[in-house]
């Protein structure tokens, strides 16, 4: 090993020998003033692929002036370089009426050459290769000019991207019926529709050495906490990784706890929900290609929060929010309940459920932690299958091979009936998560608590549940408690936390997560009329 000597300012040197700048990069390769010279690396660059599209202009009254179109097959739109592009450099190529005689030969040639980008939108100069690569892997037309060590791009991305369609993981019975697609573009521009403020700010940066995603940061300033974001920018910035292909790269990369079965960083495929909880004070973070975005920083009980519960009325909100948080328990303990009860304390069962619950495992040969977790693994291996079948089979085949497997198995005395339907309670109970991962969160647990109630009955149980709960407590989720408003207690932030207090009476946003702009509405009550 050997180490550079570093300069008069601390930084490593830079020059053209390949040497590092202060961020340890290589220093950027400049285009070069040959039109030839740009092409041919281009061209060894890319390899010679056969998707690279060069085509050869010229301006000037001859058209003495040479200029080179680079565009990808496939990522740009043909007809609009034809009609943008082609018609503006023919445009230009005929002799000025006019010849602008204060500027100089040079500045001639540029002013005509950005000009001739003039009908194009998103139009930006290159100075380097990697700009050039950037622009042009993106679906962007670049044009390159003899004598020039700058380039022109413009976008002129081809719209191949998917049509915004009903949510497929977060269906409601009322509420809006769009969701994300895979293009950023679109996704911003869904977010935007449902929050016309100049406040909401977007940043976008690049990440991954080898795909360069697009990855945006969304906040509304003045409500978003400055720390929060900053928080995000450091952590977007510190990511040293060849590839981003979806959300969930980026969900590891940049979460507070690496060892915790629970998600510290929402996602969603709603435009809806990703607009409530920037007016709350968050911080989105959209990557390219995925249709799911990140929220933080990300609290247990929006896991627990459906969408729709903002939709209807407080009261039937609030009592479907109370049976999503008892499906939550049965989920959890169902399966670890019935096997402490069963084989440790069966005096806490009246007399003829116990002997219903007897003669029902008679001749079963399993105790019955073994007996649950036979169902519990073949029904998850049933659920993943049908997922993973085409769709037109796969619900046929986890129904049907759910009912023929535990019909099977409770004549042929291998688990009770009584656990079949504990089993199927249990899992019925996990699908009242409106979050996927907050419910795969549970469906890991549970065989936990399975485990811990076969050993030590109900004293394990209430054991991991403690264990749990102070894990919980003790997450954090880009400085916000994770259990908050519990945990830290916040009698105010209780209106939407359980149940659902009335819109009137929601005044401010959560304190833990925003102080600086807490007032959310104030409401003036409606005057009835006298009756005339």
């Amino acid at each position: 090993m050997f180490f550079r000597k570093k300069g008069k300012s601390g930084t490593r040197q830079n020059s053209r020998h390949g040497q590092l700048n202060p961020q340890g990069q290589a220093p950027k390769k400049t285009l070069h003033t040959s039109l030839e010279e740009n092409i041919r690396s281009v061209r060894e660059a890319l390899g010679n692929s056969t998707d690279l599209v060069i085509r050869e202009l010229g301006y000037g009254e001859n058209g003495e002036v040479r200029q080179a179109l680079l565009y990808t097959d496939g990522l740009a739109d043909e007809k609009m370089i034809a009609q943008f592009v082609m018609d503006s450099a023919w445009l230009v190529s005929r002799p000025s009426a006019e010849p602008d005689r204060e500027r100089t030969g040079e500045q001639r040639d540029l002013h005509a050459r950005i000009r001739s980008f003039g009908s194009a939108g998103d139009m930006r100069r290159i100075a380097d290769m990697d700009g050039l690569f950037n622009a042009l892997l993106s679906g962007d037309a670049v044009i390159l000019t003899e004598g020039h060590s700058e380039g022109c791009a413009a976008g002129m991305r081809a719209p191949n991207d998917r049509s915004v369609t009903e949510p497929t993981s977060e269906s409601v019975v009322r509420g809006p019926r769009e969701a994300f697609t895979e293009t950023l573009r679109t996704n911003t521009a869904l977010i935007r529709r449902k929050i016309k403020s100049p406040n909401l700010w977007m940043e976008t940066k690049q990440i991954g050495e080898v795909t360069k995603t697009d990855v945006a940061i969304m906040f509304i300033r003045g409500i978003a906490s400055d720390k929060v974001v900053e928080e995000v920018r450091l952590r977007l910035d510190r990511i040293r990784i060849d590839g981003i292909l979806e959300s969930g790269y980026i969900e590891e990369l940049i979460q507070d706890e690496t060892i915790t079965p629970f998600p510290t960083m929402y996602n969603t495929e709603r435009p809806d929900v990703i607009a409530a909880e920037l007016l709350e004070g968050k911080v989105a973070i959209i990557v390219d290609g995925t249709p799911f975005v990140l929220v933080v920083p990300a609290l247990f009980v929006s896991f627990i929060h459906a969408a729709e519960d903002y939709y209807h009325r407080a009261d039937i909100s609030s009592l479907i929010r109370l049976l999503r948080y008892i499906g939550m328990f049965i989920s959890l303990l169902g399966p670890s309940l019935y096997i402490a009860i069963t084989t440790f304390h069966q005096e806490m069962l009246p007399t003829d459920l116990l002997i219903s619950l007897a003669a029902a495992r008679e001749g079963v040969p399993f105790p019955a932690f073994i007996e649950a977790l036979i169902m519990e693994v073949t029904f998850e291996i049933l659920r993943e299958a049908g997922i993973r079948m085409p769709r037109t089979i796969g619900p046929a085949v986890s129904v049907v091979g759910t009912l023929v497997i535990g019909q099977a198995a409770v004549e042929a005395g291998i688990v009770s009936s009584a656990m079949v339907i504990i089993v199927a309670i249990t899992a019925i109970s996990n699908f009242v998560f409106p979050s996927y991962s907050m419910a795969n969160s549970f469906r890991m647990l549970r065989f936990f608590f399975m485990g811990l109630a076969a050993i030590f009955g109900l004293f394990g149980i209430i054991v991991g549940i403690v264990a749990m709960v102070l894990h919980l407590s003790s997450l954090r989720s880009f400085g916000i408690p994770y259990m908050s408003p519990f945990a830290p207690w916040s009698g105010s932030d209780q209106k939407d936390a359980l149940i659902r207090a009335p819109w009137w009476a929601m005044l401010t946003r959560p304190r833990l997560i925003q102080r600086r702009n807490a007032v959310r509405q104030t409401y003036s009550p409606p005057k009835a009329k006298p009756r005339q």
